[in-house]
């Protein structure tokens, strides 16, 4: 496996890659918190089967750069990063599989760009953009179901005691 970094749209972004330089290419976004580390048991496979997987850390993450600004990571940003990565292997179209987190950005991809698509699939998630009621939090649901301890829920607590410690 080779792990390298491509400039594109403004970063640095760390990529892990396997498989024939001239296989179709199957762009693996990880979800959160997770790293390309994620798809360490789906890269070989899909290298041994003749494709070129390509699992990068998305911005933020792992070894890729992290601009200090919450500015720098609006979807559009994610989605522009997935572009400089398919353009960085000179690739026209790839194959794109998403897991958690990963799958919106997948599913933006799509939207915003689906001449750089040749196929989707989504992992952990439905397909879902916002709520429909728009009066109700998805995180007021999320805790309804699965209770204060669900990782997102708990997650609410931390980024905000960390984006406001004297709160």
């Amino acid at each position: 496996m080779e792990h390298r970094k491509l400039r594109g749209n403004g970063v640095d972004i760390h990529v892990a890659i396997q498989g024939p330089s001239d296989g179709p290419v199957v762009l693996l976004i990880h979800g959160f918190p997770t790293l390309w580390y994620s798809w360490r048991h789906q890269i070989p496979g899909l290298a041994a089967l003749g494709y070129r997987a390509v699992a990068p850390d998305l911005r933020g993450y792992g070894d890729s750069d992290a601009p200090s600004e919450i500015s720098s990571y609006t979807c559009f940003h994610l989605v522009g990063d997935m572009i400089a990565v398919i353009s960085a292997l000179t690739e026209d179209k790839v194959f794109v599989v998403g897991h958690d987190w990963g799958a919106l950005i997948a599913w933006y991809l799509c939207l915003f760009r689906p001449d750089k698509v040749k196929a989707l699939v989504n992992l952990s998630v439905p397909f879902s953009f916002g709520p429909k009621d728009p009066t109700v939090k998805p995180i007021d649901v999320l805790r309804k179901f699965y209770g204060d301890d669900f990782y997102m829920c708990r997650f609410q607590v931390r980024s905000f005691l960390l984006l406001f410690p004297k709160a």
